[in-house]
């Protein structure tokens, strides 16, 4: 099972673990990135991202066959999170089984950088001075 996605709601990673579990497989690695409170010297507040989702799920599913193409992994699923983020908050969460450790180690990082190069979400961060940016993700 590969599967990529956008959630409004908070990010599950207790359910998103249990997708992935395998008996085949000996290793799971997962990553979560969560929001911050600075950037580039500056207090972050909040956080609200946006994507071309239809493009986005796309992509990202791209991504995560890519990922079974060259690391020796049974299962990858990505969610990433749109709207509204408080400091804290789960952004994005990516998981990985595999026979071995090794392949889930690589393929995992391999879906996230690939993510945050190609798939289009955007982010506004809010800052505490009350300046407000969009970054491209």
């Amino acid at each position: 099972m590969s599967s990529f996605g956008f959630s409004a709601d908070p990010l599950d990673p207790a359910r998103y673990r249990q997708l992935l579990i395998d008996d085949a497989c000996g290793g799971f690695v997962s990553f979560e990135g969560w929001v911050r409170n600075h950037n580039d010297n500056r207090p972050v507040v909040r956080l609200e991202y946006q994507a071309y989702e239809e493009l986005g799920r796309k992509e990202g599913q791209r991504v995560l066959e890519e990922a079974r193409q060259k690391f020796e992994i049974s299962s990858a699923l990505c969610v990433h999170r749109v709207g509204a983020l408080e400091i804290g908050d789960m952004a994005v969460w990516v998981g990985v089984s595999a026979h071995h450790r090794d392949a889930a180690f690589k393929a995992c990082r391999y879906i996230i950088d690939e993510i945050k190069h190609r798939v289009p979400i955007w982010k506004k961060e809010h800052y505490a001075d009350g300046d407000s940016g969009w970054i491209n993700c």
